[in-house]
């Protein structure tokens, strides 16, 4: 199972179209993260999963977390402000195990990175706007190869792969 994970993209439509077109055959879903910015019926956001952000005020379609399950796995999707991931991930954590969630994917922060907890991966894919942390504009596809063996890859938004970024988890 292969996931596109974007988020934080404010605004940015074009640029989101360019990321699907590369991706479309590469991957199973398309998940973002929130703050799009743009209307529930955006043409380009067809293609994703979509959770509503602290700044899509004005496109309240959305829901403010979700849960999708592909190929036996539960991906547990939401923005992160509503469980204060800037402070701590203590409270995403918690509602991820309610669900049961296998990963769980938000934005937020514009910061890009992945981690392993209680056998959960979570990954913020950072933004394709407005970075923070770094000066990439970023997203991410989190491959899952076996039960046993993750890929949490990092691309800038031209498809260059930060390998630096990029993370390898045995659970």
């Amino acid at each position: 199972m292969k996931v596109l994970v974007v988020s934080d993209s404010h605004g940015l439509s074009e640029e989101l179209k360019e990321i699907q077109e590369m991706h479309k055959n590469q991957v199973d879903v398309m998940i973002h993260c929130g703050d799009s910015e743009l209307a529930a019926d955006h043409p380009y956001l067809r293609a994703f999963y979509n959770v509503q952000g602290n700044m899509d005020l004005a496109h309240d379609d959305f829901p403010n977390e979700t849960l999708v399950e592909e190929q036996g796995y539960r991906l547990f999707v939401t923005h992160g402000h509503l469980y204060n991931v800037k402070m701590s991930y203590m409270n995403l954590a918690y509602r991820a195990e309610e669900y049961g969630a296998d990963f769980v994917f938000f934005g937020h922060s514009h910061v890009a990175e992945s981690f392993e907890s209680n056998g959960m991966v979570f990954v913020n894919p950072g933004s394709i706007r407005l970075p923070r942390g770094r000066k990439e504009k970023t997203y991410a596809i989190c491959e899952r190869e076996d039960r046993n063996k993750i890929n949490v890859r990092f691309f800038e938004y031209n498809g260059n792969e930060l390998s630096d970024l990029s993370t390898e988890y045995r659970l």
